[in-house]
C-alpha cells in the first residue's frame, strides 16, 4: 500500500519568536517579499522592525489587496521578481497566508500566523477566490512551507475567538483521521501539485499522521479550557502553548496527512446558508464533527464528551449557534447535496453515505446539541 506523510520543513513557536524572523530570511538570503494585510503589519512592526535591523534585511511591502486570487498572486508574482526577492513571507491569518503559498510555488516560504485559527499554515495546499471573494479553486504545490514562525505573544494578544475557532478546526482532526484510515480514503499528502497540473497515484496515511491526530484530540481535551482564559486575559501559558500547536502543527499534520472526512463536507453544505457566513471556519467545523458522530452512531460517551467540550471552550453545538434559524426541508437538502458532491471528503467515510443520511444527521445533531446546551447550562 502507497502511503504518505508531508510537513513543513521546520517549525518554531515560541515567545517573541517575530524577532528572529531575519534569521530565517537570511538562510534564503537578503530581500523577502512580505504578503500581510496592513493591519496585521501594523500590529507586529515593532518586532519587523526589530529583526531588519538586527539581521540586516529587506522587506518589500506587498500592499496586500486581502483577497487571494489569481490577480494579486500575479501582480505579487510580478514585483517579487521585480524586486529580486529571496524568498516570501506570507503573515497574518488564512488569506494572507495563502497568497504566499500560491506567489512562493513550492519555493522559499516563511509563514507567520498571527491567530490560531486555522491549521492552514503547515500544509501545501490553498484555496484560490475571485477578486470578489467568491470560491475559485483548490492549488497544491510541490512542498510544504519551508519555515513555519509562530509568536505566541501575538497569537495571545489576538481576540480569543480566533483561538476557540481554531479549536473547532482541530476538534475534527482525529475523528477524521480516524474515518479516512478505516475506510483506507487517500489523503492530501498524496495530491498532485500545481494548479490542478500531473498526476500520481493516491496514497493513504500513516501512522505516524494518525497518532498526531488523536495527540492533537487529547491535547484539546487536556488544555482547551485552561487555553481559552490564558487568551482571554493575553496572557501565555504552557497550556495556551500547547493548544496553539495544536490547532497549528498537530491539526494542520492531521487533516493533510491523514485525512479529511465528513465534518468539513459538511462545513461545506452548511455555507448554502446565508446566517453561517458571519462564523469563522472552525466554529462550522465544529458542528460538523458532531454531524460525523450522528452519520457513523459514535458511542454515547464520545457524543457527551465531544459535547463538553465544545460548550466548555463556547463553540457551537445546534444549527443557531452558527446562524441558521429554522430551516426548511428543502434546504437542508440543499446544504446535504453540497456535502454529498462526487469531490466531498463525505466519501472517505468507512460506508455509503446519501444526501438523505446527511438531512437525518444534521437534524439529529441539532436536536441534541440543543437539548444538551440547555441540560448544560441549567447545571
Amino acid at each position: 500500500m502507497r502511503k504518505a506523510f508531508i510537513s513543513p520543513g521546520k517549525y518554531v513557536q515560541g515567545e517573541g519568536e517575530l524577532l528572529n524572523l531575519g534569521y530565517f530570511v537570511n538562510t534564503f538570503g537578503k530581500t523577502a517579499l512580505l504578503i500581510a494585510h496592513a493591519d496585521d503589519v501594523k500590529r507586529v512592526q515593532n518586532q519587523l522592525d526589530a529583526t531588519k535591523e538586527t539581521y540586516g534585511i529587506q522587506f518589500i511591502q506587498s500592499n496586500f489587496g486581502g483577497e487571494c486570487s489569481r490577480e494579486e498572486v500575479k501582480r505579487l508574482q510580478a514585483l517579487a521578481a521585480e524586486s529580486n526577492c529571496d524568498c516570501t513571507i506570507g503573515l497574518g491569518g488564512g488569506k494572507a497566508i495563502d497568497t504566499a503559498k500560491c506567489v512562493a510555488q513550492g519555493g522559499p516560504l516563511i509563514i507567520c500566523p498571527t491567530i490560531a485559527a486555522t491549521d492552514a499554515p503547515t500544509s501545501h495546499s490553498a484555496v484560490l477566490y475571485t477578486p470578489e471573494g467568491a470560491f475559485d479553486d483548490y492549488a497544491y504545490f510541490s512542498q510544504n512551507p519551508s519555515v513555519v514562525l509562530v509568536d505566541t505573544k501575538v497569537i495571545a494578544q489576538a481576540p480569543t475567538r480566533f483561538l476557540v475557532s481554531g479549536m473547532g478546526d482541530s476538534l475534527s482532526t482525529y475523528f477524521e483521521a480516524r474515518a479516512t484510515r478505516s475506510s483506507y480514503s487517500p489523503v492530501n499528502a498524496g495530491l498532485p501539485c500545481g494548479y490542478r497540473e500531473g498526476h500520481c497515484p493516491p496514497a493513504r496515511g500513516t501512522n505516524t499522521a494518525f497518532a498526531l491526530a488523536k495527540l492533537c484530540y487529547q491535547t484539546l481535551l487536556a488544555d482547551g479550557i485552561k487555553a481559552k482564559l490564558s487568551c482571554d486575559i493575553n496572557q501565555v501559558t504552557p497550556a495556551l502553548e500547547n493548544i496553539i500547536e495544536a490547532n497549528s502543527l498537530l491539526s494542520g499534520l492531521g487533516f493533510e496527512s491523514g485525512g479529511l472526512a465528513a465534518a468539513h463536507a459538511i462545513h461545506d453544505g452548511l455555507t448554502i446558508f446565508e446566517g453561517t457566513h458571519q462564523y469563522y471556519h472552525g466554529e462550522k467545523v465544529a458542528f460538523g464533527t458532531l454531524v460525523q458522530l450522528i452519520l457513523e452512531n459514535a458511542p454515547a460517551e464520545e457524543l457527551e464528551e465531544v459535547l463538553d467540550f465544545c460548550l466548555s471552550v463556547g463553540l457551537p453545538v445546534c444549527l443557531a449557534d452558527i446562524g441558521v434559524i429554522a430551516p426548511s426541508e428543502d434546504e437542508l437538502y440543499q446544504a446535504a447535496e453540497k456535502a454529498c458532491i462526487p469531490e466531498e471528503s463525505i466519501h472517505a467515510m468507512p460506508f455509503p453515505v446519501t444526501v438523505e443520511n446527511v438531512v437525518a444527521a444534521i437534524k439529529a445533531a441539532d436536536a441534541l446539541g440543543a437539548q444538551w446546551k440547555s441540560t448544560w447550562n441549567h447545571h
